[in-house]
């Protein structure tokens, strides 16, 4: 059977590899820059090819930021997103105008993402500890939790004192 991962394509001109990659997802400039330098093979040749793609909108530094953080928002915060924008070669100011929309949603998001994953504030110190760790780690804010078990602690207590 023909196995699709090890085609080589060693025919391809390099503006075909590039509209390939593109035609699959967004790429940063630099991404792009570093999936095509072994296929290379004249000096700025990559480099012209480049502009060409960024004057024909084929590759948009804007588009990219937004397709990481449309792709992320669900599961990442803002500080995590940030990141891999960053790994990714988004440049930093293209990322803080994407990433200052997500600022304005990203106490919904983290409430969404901590009733998936949790559905309760923690009752001991052991869960506050695990929960934090995980909400953490996926780029929000300490501050912003603590406000999250704030707000649901007096829920519950305005709940309890409504029975």
């Amino acid at each position: 059977m023909f196995n699709r991962q090890h085609r080589n394509f060693p025919l391809l001109s390099l503006k075909s590899r590039a509209l390939r990659a593109l035609s699959q997802r967004d790429y940063s400039r630099q991404e792009l820059l570093l999936k095509l330098t072994p296929y290379a093979t004249e000096e700025g040749e990559l480099e012209r090819l480049l502009h060409e793609l960024e004057l024909k909108d084929f590759l948009n530094e804007t588009r990219n930021a937004q397709s990481i953080a449309l792709r992320k928002e669900s599961k990442l915060g803002v500080r995590r997103i940030h990141a891999e924008m960053k790994q990714k070669g988004v440049p930093s100011d293209v990322a803080e105008s994407v990433l200052h929309e997500l600022k304005a949603t990203e106490i919904e998001r983290a409430k969404a993402l901590w009733l998936k994953k949790f559905g309760q504030p923690p009752t001991t110190q052991k869960e506050t500890d695990q929960q934090m760790r995980f909400m953490i780690t996926r780029g929000f804010s300490s501050t912003l939790l603590k406000g999250i078990y704030a707000s649901y602690k007096e829920q519950a207590e305005r709940e309890q004192e409504e029975k």
